[in-house]
């Protein structure tokens, strides 16, 4: 599990976002603050994966608490959750090492795209860690994890059929190293297996999959799906 540390002075705000991350497979809120100081208190304690990071914060900004995390030698990842928009905001928030940043008001789709990037990306560098030392290749699916649209959307889209969820099922096949089922899909991303099954057969004829076949010893085979590159 990836352990959450949500940062809102809102406490109204934070428990939205709590309860948001809560939705999500393999994330779980660890704690929340409402403070700076709050929350560099919890980070020292060393218990946190990601801190979901609104800038407008009572005694410092979001950006002096990454400053200070960094000073401190803390790691912690960082996604910036904030209605802060300006052009110089989002880039110290770069430069100081924030993964993503949200704009406020968001939906749980967005939310849920840059915590999936994030856990991607954290699979990733565990398969890539294993080897010592990373090639071109490994280091181009570490930053290629992190993108929240593989593809552009399908043009088109069939009745019942969203973007976000055609999205989030296109990431999930893109960081894939092995052609997934419709069951694993779905388990990935907690959909049903009908409707991922549904996504599944339309992205395969709008040509963005590939389908193969997994025969058994028994009974119809299996249809998995692999991503195909633009």
């Amino acid at each position: 599990m990836i352990d959450v540390l949500v940062v809102d002075d809102d406490f109204r705000v934070a428990e939205i976002n709590a309860k948001y991350v809560g939705k999500v497979p393999g994330f779980r809120v660890a704690a929340r603050a409402h403070t700076a100081a709050q929350a560099l208190a919890t980070v020292q304690r060393g218990t946190i994966d990601l801190v979901l990071l609104d800038h407008y914060l009572p005694d410092q900004t979001g950006l002096d608490l990454i400053h200070r995390m960094r000073e401190q030698g803390h790691g912690t990842d960082v996604i910036m959750i904030t209605a802060a928009g300006d052009v110089t905001t989002v880039q110290t928030a770069m430069r100081l090492g924030a993964l993503h940043y949200l704009v406020k008001p968001f939906t749980f789709a967005a939310l849920r795209s840059r915590l999936d990037s994030y856990a991607a990306l954290r699979r990733t560098v565990d398969r890539v860690g294993g080897r010592g030392i990373a090639g071109q290749e490994q280091v181009d699916r570490i930053f290629g994890a992190l993108r929240t649209t593989p593809a552009p959307p399908s043009p088109g889209l069939p009745s019942g059929h969203s973007e976000p969820t055609t999205d989030l099922i296109c990431r999930v096949l893109h960081h894939a190293d092995h052609p997934l089922s419709a069951h694993e899909v779905a388990a990935e991303t907690g959909l049903s297996r009908s409707t991922a099954q549904r996504y599944l057969r339309h992205l395969e004829q709008a040509g963005r999959l590939r389908l193969s076949l997994k025969y058994g010893d028994t009974g119809r085979p299996e249809h998995r799906y692999a991503w195909v590159a633009p």
